[in-house]
C-alpha cells in the first residue's frame, strides 16, 4: 500500500469518527431540548434537526419536538394544530420503520405525557417492550436518555 492510500484511509477514518461525534452531540442536544420547558429551545432544536435533511429519521425527531412544544403553547387551537402536525410526522416514520426502537421511545415519551383527552396512548405497552428488548443495541446517548426517562416513567420503571 502506498503512503498516499494510507493517508486517505486515515482521513476517512477521522471523518467517520467526527461524524459519529457530531451525531452523538446532536442527539444529546435533541434530548435536552425535548426535556426543556422552553418553546424557544425547542424551536431552535427543530431548526437544527431540520438541517439534517439526509437523516432518514429526522421527521420523527421533529415530530416529537413539535408534540412536546404543543404542550407548552397557550392557545388551545394552536396546541392541537402543532400536536397533530408532529403526530403525523412521528407516526409516518414509525410506519416506515416499525422496528426502530428509538422512534418507539420517542412515541412512548409523548404518549405517557400527552393529555388523556387526546386518546394518544394506545401503543405504550408495545413501545415499552420494544425499547426494553432493544435497549442494549441503541446508541449510548439514547440509552442514557432512556435511563434518565425511566426514573419517571411508569412503563419503563425498573429498566435498570
Amino acid at each position: 500500500m502506498t503512503k498516499r492510500f494510507l493517508t486517505f484511509i486515515g482521513t476517512i477514518g477521522l471523518l467517520l469518527l467526527t461524524i459519529n461525534t457530531v451525531t452523538a452531540q446532536s442527539k444529546a442536544a435533541f434530548y435536552t431540548a425535548l426535556a426543556s420547558s422552553s418553546v424557544k429551545t425547542i424551536d431552535a432544536q427543530i431548526s437544527q434537526v431540520a438541517g439534517y435533511t439526509t437523516a432518514a429519521g429526522a421527521p420523527a425527531f421533529i415530530g416529537a419536538l413539535e408534540m412536546r412544544k404543543a404542550g407548552l403553547v397557550t392557545i388551545p387551537a394552536k396546541k392541537l394544530s402543532i400536536f397533530k402536525q408532529g403526530h403525523k410526522k412521528l407516526e409516518s416514520v414509525i410506519k416506515a420503520d416499525p422496528k426502530e426502537a428509538e422512534y418507539r421511545f420517542l412515541r412512548l415519551m409523548i404518549q405517557e405525557n400527552a393529555p388523556k383527552s387526546l386518546g394518544y396512548s394506545k401503543n405504550i405497552a408495545e413501545d415499552s417492550k420494544m425499547v426494553r428488548d432493544q435497549f442494549a443495541s441503541l446508541p449510548a446517548v439514547t440509552q442514557q436518555s432512556i435511563k434518565s426517562y425511566s426514573k419517571k416513567s411508569k412503563s419503563l420503571s425498573g429498566l435498570l
